[in-house]
């Protein structure tokens, strides 16, 4: 009797691998060839790497011979964590309080940025309104201008509002000046969640807020992360806002502070400054 679905059995012979032989100057050089991306970067990296082993090295010496080598290793350089930094017949504030105020400066620049950017990305992905176009060309156009032109008009602004001399008036100025190029970078994460999912969560009961809170920051969570870094790390190196809105040494932030340890018109202890350098630079 006749099978009307006969198994098949299928035997499929392998191939057999065939290896060219190579030459060990022909492999040598492809080596070679494969290494002088490497050996640019390095010879590129160099003077950065020297620059941070010096000043690592100096914040741990007293003396550095050659500028490489240390001669006697000592956490004298290092004092300033135990008791504040003396000059002349003053002396500089608690280096806790100001990496503090450092602190608060970049985390309060961080979550104002974060803050308004997801919502305002938020709003230019998903609400179609008339001059949206005109609105994000404008929003790039603000990222573009140099930020010390608005130095003076700035200043007359927290003047008349009492916000000179606060570090919250220098955090609004400086996240209003991150949050541009913020908004935009998290605009392309909103554009790429499909449709569907922000359909479903109206389906399922939520309002568009809680659309937006409950389902789709969750989705873009990388890039939250990414403009938070950005934001922390542009308000922790900021220097010349509040260089120029800031007075009040318990105001001081770390960049401030280095300044300060710089000296204007006296013998600078480079010790001291590679420590609060390094101090300075471990959270980037």
């Amino acid at each position: 009797m006749r099978d009307d679905n006969p198994a098949v059995e299928v035997l499929v012979k392998p191939r057999k691998r065939v290896y060219v032989p190579v030459s060990r100057a022909r492999r040598l050089r492809i080596r070679l060839l494969g290494s002088i991306p490497y050996l640019l970067l390095g010879v590129m990296s160099l003077p950065a790497i020297l620059m941070y082993l010096w000043l690592i090295l100096g914040s741990f010496s007293k003396k550095v011979l050659f500028g490489l080598i240390p001669t006697e290793l000592s956490l004298h350089n290092w004092r300033f964590l135990v008791a504040p930094l003396k000059y002349g017949f003053g002396e500089y504030p608690s280096i806790w309080l100001v990496t503090w105020n450092t602190l608060f400066f970049a985390g309060g620049v961080t979550l104002l940025v974060v803050m308004t950017a997801t919502l305002a990305g938020f709003a230019l992905s998903r609400i179609s309104f008339r001059g949206r176009e005109e609105l994000m060309q404008m929003i790039i156009l603000l990222h573009a201008a140099p930020g010390i032109t608005l130095l003076i008009a700035i200043f007359y602004v927290l003047h008349y509002l009492g916000l000179l001399n606060t570090l919250w008036g220098v955090i609004l100025v400086k996240a209003a000046l991150e949050i541009p190029w913020s908004t935009w970078i998290i605009k392309g994460f909103f554009d790429d969640i499909p449709w569907d999912v922000e359909w479903s969560a109206y389906v399922d009961g939520c309002n568009r807020f809680q659309a937006w809170y409950k389902v789709i920051l969750p989705l873009i969570r990388p890039g939250i992360a990414a403009i938070a870094i950005f934001s922390f790390l542009a308000g922790w190196g900021e220097f010349i806002y509040l260089y120029t809105f800031i007075f009040t040494e318990t105001h001081y932030t770390l960049s401030l502070y280095v300044l300060a340890v710089i000296g204007e018109f006296r013998f600078t202890d480079y010790g001291v400054l590679s420590a609060v350098a390094f101090w300075y630079m471990i959270p980037t």
